[in-house]
């Protein structure tokens, strides 16, 4: 699990084509300290993307992004010298600074429109109408791996606003309009949807085959 606070920005140094999907590696930042605080087998979450290291050399991490992957995230636009936010998964000590986020990406956003607000910048981001249920007003949403709060709904879009700091420690290129963004709904709000269906589905009479007519027809 991740929380939405980005630790770093990276560089993709090489994306191979492996099948359907690639092998990825990632350049990290000193700070990051790769070598000191990740071993194979670690998650860490690109742009939002939760991927398992397989190799490291140097400042370096390699990962596959499999083709189920490719296909719903950005990677398909990604070439090399791409920035990449990097969070390193929670331990029970974390702090939980932002929301609680999988790395498991639902779809992928445009970036529409960028205006500056004092200081700030405000962001929006038309969505896939398959996740619009899921965006709530002043609910949390990741972008690119980023916990943000959505400030306004407008149809398929909705509003951000990034304060300098985030601006600052983000790959901050990417919410440029064209830009194509991962987004990652609220899990909370996925199951508080499965158990309606499930309750309502239990809520429904047995279907036996035999109606009412035909049991009156027969002088039941």
């Amino acid at each position: 699990m991740f929380t939405g606070i980005v630790e770093s920005v990276g560089i993709l140094k090489s994306l191979s084509k492996r099948g359907n999907g690639y092998e990825i590696v990632v350049e990290t930042t000193d700070k990051f300290n790769l070598n000191q605080r990740v071993k194979l087998g670690d998650s860490i979450a690109n742009n939002g993307v939760c991927l398992t290291v397989t190799k490291m050399s140097g400042n370096c991490f390699y990962a596959d992004v499999s083709a189920e992957t490719v296909e719903h995230t950005c990677f398909s636009h990604y070439t090399r010298g791409q920035k990449i936010n990097l969070e390193l998964a929670c331990t029970p000590s974390t702090h939980l600074g932002g929301h609680i986020m999988q790395g498991h990406v639902d779809g992928v956003g445009e970036v529409v429109k960028k205006a500056a607000l004092d200081d700030a910048i405000n962001v929006w981001i038309r969505a896939p109408q398959e996740l619009l249920k899921y965006i709530a007003h002043k609910g949390s949403i990741a972008v690119d791996g980023v916990s943000l709060t959505v400030n306004e709904i407008e149809g398929d879009t909705f509003r951000l606003t990034l304060i300098p700091h985030t601006q600052d420690s983000i790959n901050f290129g990417n919410f440029e309009p064209g830009s194509h963004v991962n987004l990652e709904v609220d899990v909370l709000a996925r199951y508080l949807e499965r158990l309606f269906l499930q309750s309502n589905e239990e809520k429904k009479p047995a279907k036996s085959g035999i109606t009412m007519e035909t049991l009156l027809k027969n002088g039941f």
